[in-house]
């Protein structure tokens, strides 16, 4: 054998001795590992303080089969057994194996990530002295034809009562909340607006969060009240839930109001006085008190606790905000050469900063969309004239 093949036979023996031994050390590893018996594929989980009851289905064929929490503590229990993580952000990651009928490992694994509340509060900036230059808001005169239609044929007035302002409010939410079942993998109607959605709606079928929020907020406008819909994202460009919800401008507060037909929910502070969307987010930042009105609740079956309504729903929600410039019946109802200007409000740590606008066409429906792109609350919110 010559020089050159010697060396590279080395090379050779060398690469299949460290490759066994990585094996072995995962073999090794492997053996270390914790391991939770059980014969049933259900496992309930205590993330924190909350119990998951046969949340989780063991899956051998999955490597590793990933479980996601931001407690500091974990503790899955089986049919047979119980194992309890004591959850060190630094570490991040907890393996451990479920063995399933004595045979089968399901090698399974813990990851810590940041949750949603705390990844709003290293949103709460925002940047008053940005002077983007956006066109005003406008609303929908009470005398629009269509407006003045939906408040006669649905009675609105009636609907609304003759108290005071906010229970007029109220009202109307509850009414939409109760006569519209929400489904939020439902595909939109083509025309989406308040006459049209609730027409369907009557044939059983349920519509998403946004169209509740649009038959609302054309409710408001054909009873004088200034409001607007806005569409709450999370920080996760890629995750596609979001959550719409009215802001509704109250006279007697002289505020924005949070209103949520879909949850038929509200928020107040300590002292029972309602809250706007900026309020709730600021307070869930700073720790403050925040009351979720106990009526809240998901098609008048699954009421809505408020940890998770506001503690984990919507604190993933309340990252970045977008509602449209001209609040107005059939807002967004595609049509031949309609354009739609909506603006989005992004705090400091936000994507896209470098950018004050945007625009996006679609050529097959003759629709163009422009974003206004702000990091300023005080243009987003402000008051009506």
């Amino acid at each position: 054998m010559n020089t050159r093949n010697m060396v590279r036979g080395a090379k050779i023996m060398f690469a299949l001795l460290l490759l066994l031994t990585c094996y072995a050390q995962m073999a090794v590893a492997q053996k270390k590992l914790p391991v939770l018996k059980a014969n049933s594929k259900k496992v309930s989980i205590k993330d924190g303080s909350d119990l998951k009851v046969d949340t989780w289905n063991i899956v051998p064929e999955a490597k590793p089969d990933i479980y996601k929490t931001y407690s500091k503590k974990v503790t899955f229990y089986t049919d047979l057994d119980s194992m309890s993580f004591n959850i060190n952000p630094k570490i991040g990651i907890y393996d451990f194996i479920i063995l399933l009928n004595g045979k089968d490992s399901a090698f399974t694994q813990i990851r810590y990530e940041m949750s949603y509340l705390e990844k709003l509060k290293k949103a709460k900036d925002y940047n008053t002295s940005d002077n983007t230059v956006i066109p005003k808001f406008t609303y929908q005169s009470m005398d629009n034809p269509s407006l003045v239609k939906i408040r006669h044929d649905f009675n609105l007035d009636s609907v609304a009562g003759s108290g005071n302002e906010i229970s007029r409010i109220l009202n109307l939410m509850h009414w939409v909340h109760n006569i519209v079942r929400h489904d939020g993998n439902s595909d939109n109607p083509r025309l989406q607006n308040s006459a049209d959605l609730i027409r369907v709606c009557k044939t059983g079928r349920g519509v998403n969060c946004r169209m509740m929020a649009t038959i609302l907020n054309e409710c408001y406008l054909s009873m004088g009240i200034k409001s607007r819909f806005v569409t709450c994202f999370p920080k996760d460009t890629t995750d596609n839930d979001c959550h719409v919800i009215d802001m509704v401008y109250s006279k007697s507060l002289k505020k924005w109001l949070w209103i949520d037909p879909t949850f038929d929910a509200y928020v107040m502070n300590e002292n029972g006085v309602l809250m706007g969307i900026q309020e709730v987010r600021e307070r869930l930042i700073s720790g403050k008190p925040l009351i979720l009105t106990p009526e809240a609740n998901w098609n008048r079956i699954n009421t809505q606790p408020q940890s998770y309504y506001l503690g984990y729903y919507m604190a993933k929600n309340l990252y970045r905000l977008r509602t449209p410039l001209a609040s107005e019946y059939d807002t967004e109802t595609w049509r031949s050469g309609k354009e739609i200007g909506y603006v989005d409000l992004l705090p400091l740590d936000g994507t896209q900063q470098n950018k004050q606008k945007k625009e996006r066409s679609f050529m097959n429906f003759g629709m163009k969309y422009t974003y206004y792109i702000s990091s300023n609350p005080n243009l987003f919110w402000a008051t009506p004239e």
